[in-house]
């Protein structure tokens, strides 16, 4: 029901609660299982409990997508429990996504590890945090072993034959992989191809295990377990346990209105959920708050903290230490604590990332608050089902954020509540993550033709090894002779190896002794977090303020070479955001396809990302208060897949003429490309289980040039933000069809009147500007008289613009051009400049240069690299720019200067 204003409640929704679907125990079970489960009050099993322990009997492996607090650890529990107990050499093998869930479930075997003795069932927790008399023991006696990704990639699969693990591998008859929804992406990738060498290692050992899965709901679990395990799975997806009454409580956060009533968007999430924490901290109702970010968790954080130091709010002091943050960053020993005063009832909420939408047990929750929402109807569910587990009523708020999905439910709820959850995600098949685990499958043990059936690409990947001398031929089998250890050379987390990492110093003076390395500097430094390169540019860089625990860090330095930055304590009322820009080329182009009026595509490109500066935002009202350039520029680049379209060209013609200038002569402003590709970027989310750090959207640089390449493709790229792709962008092309009808549909409808951040990204788009054309997509329309009055206009205003060389002026300017860069005081801009011939043919540029040794020289990655970057930096190149060299050797001039050289070095064979 639409609710009329009332504490900014926009809808609101009752679960009703609702009763268990009973089954007695199987009479396959042992007697023993059933006295345990009556001794812990469990008379019967839920009805999905006994069908799997049924089915798992009968060899079956499984998927459970029951709802949360649904008894999905007892499901797979005991069909081990009886496998256990009537072969007590079994050995089953249970993951987690991480440590800390792992210990709680570990807790959670208290019961049984205490009821049947250690001489029946043993288990052990065995991660990078386990000691080393208790790895041992583990290894030895533990029937069940609870691990995570991470220590069956370094630990039990390359030492499979050391330290008892072959006594594991031989007796393996379960893996157990809990929470398997979360395997999405890279992690996913990296998970299956884990058991790809996990099958290897088994087969060596004449063992076949069973899997044992379970997942939140999502629209494709079979699927997912599928391209994991590689294994094709049993469903059981009908849920026999209770329920209380849920309730379900969307907020609009108000408007902001300026004079004459006029509104200029809506506050943030943010500040409402400031307002809401003390409120239910006075109430003693315990709760997680979820939000979308690190930075998000810490700003909150600091925010609620401040609202409750208020002593008149509560009307009492010391408030403030019944909230805590919770999230990637803080060390283990922090997890731990926090956890334990949840628990303890010592807290009363948490603000967190989804890293506690896992099943982590952190006490017995009222009420959970998500800060927008969380991108998937599978995360909706998953967050909101951690309150109400103890069989009470609870209440789950959302908080609507200024942002597309977030307004698409304020105006249609019933999507949220009635639509099925969505597709995960994973791509075995990456190259770089199957190049990574074919290199510790060799360390494990020979490869050999088999294992074609089981990584795809060891063809065309064992040639380059044997190059590489990482592999050698050894009797028509290929062993490792690389480096040891090739397991410990990636991160299954991303795709990004590289690592930083962030020292903090109490002070700026004890930072400035340490540099200068003078005597009785008391601290050398704390880590307190590490992060991948990416990440580390965006949060790392240089005048960053870094929030950690509520706490404030400013980045005084990031040390590219050593991988470090430096921080000191910063008492500042604001804190950063990182911006910049990033580019594209077409690197070769897999499928094509036309769909009505566009040609989508799908292929390889380069992204280049350089962030150049940050923003300063204000704590409490967020206000922007000014960018602050880098004094050096941070670079990323890397190739991934992407799908990209070709805009129809009366769209392209239209968008051009309406570009007008900002101050500095950019044509940066209205600027309605930005408006589809915002539009196509979050219907692109919507329609696949992606957030938004998974995919970017960019178009070609040459979007923004009137009538400079009048007829030249504009296209729009939709890419995956990891190195060498995981099957989103791929997934997109499929569904672009879908996408581009969900991106007319959430512009359409959007309640606001000429366009506003939720539908085309900003206020100063004209709504219907962009709705034209996305419907162009589909069907040619003539323009709007608006687009026509508003052409004239920007006609009227347009100075020159910044890049004054198009692509195909170049052959024409080229002498023009390279003066310009020694201007600039561009290296390389006198090599260019010797270039004795340019040619421009479609989309690649021939440079004619006079000695062969300069035309390899030239075409090194390096040189070549620096060329395409001064050439994009000052010229408007399309994305599948190709540069080619060629050279026109003077023999005579090279025959008369290698005799002078000879005679000068005494060297014939100069």
């Amino acid at each position: 029901m639409i609710k009329k204003e009332n504490d900014s409640i926009v809808y609101e929704k009752v679960i009703p609660a609702h009763g268990a679907e009973y089954v007695s125990f199987p009479e396959s079970m042992r007697p023993e299982i059933g006295d345990y489960l009556r001794s812990q009050g469990i008379s019967r099993l839920y009805s999905h409990q006994a069908e799997m322990f049924v089915r798992a009997g009968e060899g079956e492996s499984l998927v459970i997508t029951t709802a949360t607090a649904s008894g999905k650890t007892l499901s797979f529990l005991l069909p081990v429990l009886q496998q256990i107990l009537e072969n007590p050499l079994t050995r089953a093998i249970f993951i987690y996504p991480t440590k800390a869930l792992a210990s709680d479930q570990y807790r959670v075997l208290a019961p049984v590890l205490e009821y049947f003795g250690e001489g029946r069932i043993s288990a052990g927790v065995y991660d990078g945090d386990t000691m080393p008399a208790e790895r041992s023991r583990v290894r030895k006696s533990a029937n069940i072993i609870l691990t995570n990704p991470e220590m069956l990639n370094a630990a039990f699969l390359p030492n499979h034959s050391k330290y008892g693990f072959d006594f594991i591998f031989a007796n393996l008859n379960y893996i157990v992989i809990d929470e398997l929804h979360s395997y999405r992406g890279a992690f996913g990738g990296h998970l299956a191809n884990i058991f790809r060498r996990m099958k290897r290692i088994c087969g060596y050992y004449h063992s076949d295990p069973q899997f044992l899965c379970s997942s939140a709901t999502i629209a494709n679990p079979v699927e997912l377990a599928e391209k994991i395990c590689g294994i094709t799975p049993g469903l059981i997806e009908r849920d026999g346990s209770p329920a209380p009454e849920k309730v379900y409580k969307i907020l609009q956060p108000p408007e902001i209105k300026g004079a004459n009533d006029k509104v200029y968007g809506r506050y943030s999430a943010s500040s409402v959920v400031k307002e809401l924490i003390p409120k239910l901290v006075e109430k003693g109702e315990q709760f997680l708050v979820f939000t979308h970010s690190r930075r998000a968790v810490e700003v909150i954080l600091k925010e609620s903290r401040d609202r409750l130091e208020d002593a008149g709010f509560l009307g009492e002091k010391g408030q403030t230490d019944k909230i805590a943050g919770y999230r990637g960053g803080y060390t283990p020993l922090e997890r731990r604590e926090i956890e334990r005063k949840m628990m303890a009832g010592e807290l009363t909420g948490l603000i967190c990332t989804n890293a506690l939408e896992l099943g982590i047990d952190i006490g017995k929750l009222d009420c959970t608050v998500l800060v927008g929402y969380p991108g998937t109807r599978a995360s909706f569910w998953q967050q909101t089902g951690r309150a109400g587990r103890c069989g009470r009523r609870c209440v789950n708020y959302l908080i609507l954020e200024n942002q597309p999905f977030d307004q698409y439910i304020a105006i249609s709820p019933d999507w949220l509540f009635e639509g099925r959850s969505e597709n995960a995600i994973v791509d075995p098949d990456n190259l770089l993550i199957e190049l990574a685990h074919i290199r510790a499958a060799a360390a494990e043990m020979p490869l050999s033709l088999d294992d074609v059936a089981l990584f795809p690409d060891l063809g065309e990947i064992i040639p380059v090894l044997l190059n590489a001398q990482e592999l050698k031929s050894l009797a028509g089998r290929f062993s490792w002779a690389g480096p040891a250890f090739p397991a410990g050379d990636y991160s299954l987390r991303n795709m990004d190896r590289t690592r930083y990492k962030l020292i903090i110093y109490p002070s700026m003076e004890h930072l400035r002794n340490v540099q200068e390395k003078r005597k009785g500097s008391l601290f050398n430094g704390k880590e307190i977090t590490e992060m991948d390169e990416s990440q580390a540019f965006h949060e790392l860089h240089p005048g960053a303020v870094y929030l950690h625990d509520g706490e404030q860090y400013e980045v005084l330095k990031l040390d590219l070479v050593s991988r470090t930055a430096l921080a000191v304590p910063f008492y500042g009322n604001y804190y950063t955001v990182p911006s910049g820009t990033e580019d594209t080329r077409i690197l070769q182009t897999f499928q094509k396809e036309t769909f009505k009026r566009i040609k989508k595509c799908f292929g390889d490109i380069n992204v280049n990302e350089v962030i150049s500066m940050y923003k300063k935002l204000q704590f409490h009202n967020h206000q922007n208060l000014g960018y602050v350039s880098l004094t050096r520029p941070l670079q990323k680049d890397y190739d991934t897949e992407s799908t990209w379209i070709e805009i129809p060209e009366n769209i392209v013609d239209t968008y051009q003429r309406l570009l007008v200038p900002d101050q500095r002569g950019e044509l940066v402003l209205n600027n309605h490309f930005e408006g589809i590709s915002y539009a196509i970027k979050n219907a692109a989310m919507m329609v696949t289980m992606t957030e938004k750090d998974d995919i970017g959207v960019i178009l070609s640089n040459n979007a923004l040039i009137p009538g400079a390449e009048r007829g030249r493709k504009v296209s729009l790229f939709i890419y995956d933000k990891y190195e060498g792709g995981l099957g989103y962008a791929e997934k997109i092309y499929d569904l672009m069809e879908q996408i581009i009808h969900q991106a007319i549909e959430q512009v359409e409808h959007c309640p606001c009147k000429d366009g506003c951040p939720v539908c085309v990204g900003n206020y100063t788009l004209d709504k219907k500007t962009v709705l034209w054309g996305l419907k162009n997509f589909i069907e040619e329309s003539e323009s709007p008289v608006s687009i026509s009055k508003q052409s004239e206009l920007a006609e009227m205003n347009r100075p020159g613009i910044k890049k004054e060389y198009s692509f195909e002026m170049l052959e024409e300017k080229w002498d023009e051009f390279c003066e310009k860069l020694k201007r600039s005081g561009e290296s390389g801009a006198a090599f260019l400049s010797m270039v004795k011939k340019v040619e421009v043919k479609e989309e690649r540029l021939l440079l004619q240069v006079e000695n062969s040794f300069y035309e390899g020289w030239l075409q090194e990655w390096e040189n070549l690299r620096e060329v395409e970057r001064l050439l994009r930096s000052y010229v408007i190149c399309p994305a599948d720019m190709r540069i080619e060299i060629q050279s026109e050797t003077d023999w005579e001039r090279v025959k008369k200067i290698r005799g002078k050289l000879n005679r000068r070095y005494g060297n014939d064979e100069i």
